[in-house]
């Protein structure tokens, strides 16, 4: 716990879990039975951490989704997949390091994963851009997804970004291009896609891996077109009014449910995602397992219907029609414009 990065409102917790490691110490030196002051102490512990993570903001979800211990697309290719074998190059001269792509296995079947990777430290975190892919690596990504549509590989994405990097080398190399390219691409395969959102799902930068047969959420994570502090930022001028535009944004996992923009949200364990990461990498692999059995079972055109009507879905309204009732007490209808005279000919 000492070596865990602890956030604001988790403090109860971790200073009641702090009290139960020093009593068992006690009790280790001094043989005295302190176990029934251990047993109550790790039940208000477990009541506590149940009532903060019953209520999270959606603030408190974003600060989650980012906590630097919460594992990363390697570590869910290290625990579900076997006969990695990664894939380097966007074959235009570039590999970025912000996006991981291989061959593999799940579940015996061979698949396809592309994923976002940020780093545990400052030279990782640089080494992976801090997780912001360039073009180049969505290039690389769709390469990829490109020889899994032609072998008939099933394509699996790990989505966690802030979003695409901003910066002036990726915008000269088509930063926008590349996203709607990424876009325009998986919408036309016809082999299963997956997109798994394990942290961030950051903007443009999340929507480039984000286009598949079936999109599933960590309970934790978010997904939105912003995030909150650049949205703060642009309708506030002030990036501390996160935690607002937060609950503006609807980013939470429940709220993608609610609207369609997810198919299922994956519970973690206790405490988050970063508190038993092998808990967590093991239900995104079931889940990732139950959906991909359904769907090799679709033939190739039946996919690439079933993603298509899955997106229309999307944004659905009502149009009023001719004929509907009409309110008790209508409006006073406006006064006709004067007519306007013509100008006389010169």
């Amino acid at each position: 716990m000492s070596n865990t990065t602890v956030l604001e409102f988790e403090r109860p917790i971790v200073e009641l879990r702090k009290r139960i490691t020093a009593l068992r110490e006690i009790e280790a030196d001094t043989g005295a039975d302190l176990s029934a002051s251990i047993d109550q102490l790790i039940h208000q512990a477990d009541q506590l951490q149940e009532q903060i993570f019953a209520n999270l903001t959606p603030w408190q979800r974003a600060l989650l989704s980012r906590h630097p211990n919460r594992p990363y697309c390697l570590d869910y290719v290290g625990e579900l997949f076997t006969d990695w074998l990664e894939i380097h190059g966007d074959r235009a001269g570039f590999d970025d390091a912000a996006i991981v792509c291989g061959l593999a296995r799940l579940g015996g079947r061979p698949v396809v994963v592309i994923g976002q990777q940020k780093g545990r430290n400052t030279k990782e975190n640089l080494l992976r851009n801090f997780g912001m892919p360039r073009p180049d690596g969505y290039r690389k990504a769709l390469r990829v997804m490109k020889l899994a549509a032609r072998f008939g590989r099933p394509i699996i994405t790990f989505i966690d970004t802030p979003g695409a990097f901003p910066g002036i080398d990726a915008e000269e190399r088509g930063q926008a291009e590349a996203i709607a390219r990424n876009i325009l691409e998986m919408a036309t395969f016809e082999v299963p896609i997956i997109c798994c959102v394990t942290g961030e799902g950051g903007s443009g930068g999340a929507l480039a891996l984000g286009v598949g047969n079936r999109v599933v959420m960590l309970e934790n994570s978010i997904y939105s077109v912003i995030s909150p502090e650049g949205c703060a930022a642009i309708l506030w001028r002030d990036r501390a009014e996160g935690p607002r535009a937060a609950e503006a944004l609807r980013l939470t996992a429940t709220d993608c449910l609610r609207v369609g923009v997810v198919d299922e949200v994956i519970r973690e364990p206790a405490g988050g995602a970063h508190r038993d990461p092998s808990v967590a990498i093991q239900a995104v692999g079931q889940a990732l397992i139950a959906h991909l059995d359904a769907l090799v079972e679709m033939s190739g055109p039946e996919l690439r219907a079933d993603r298509y009507a899955r997106y229309r879905r999307l944004g659905e309204f009502q149009e009023a029609h001719a004929g509907l009732a009409v309110p008790d007490k209508a409006p006073s209808a406006a006064p006709e414009p004067a007519p306007v005279e013509a100008p006389a000919p010169a």
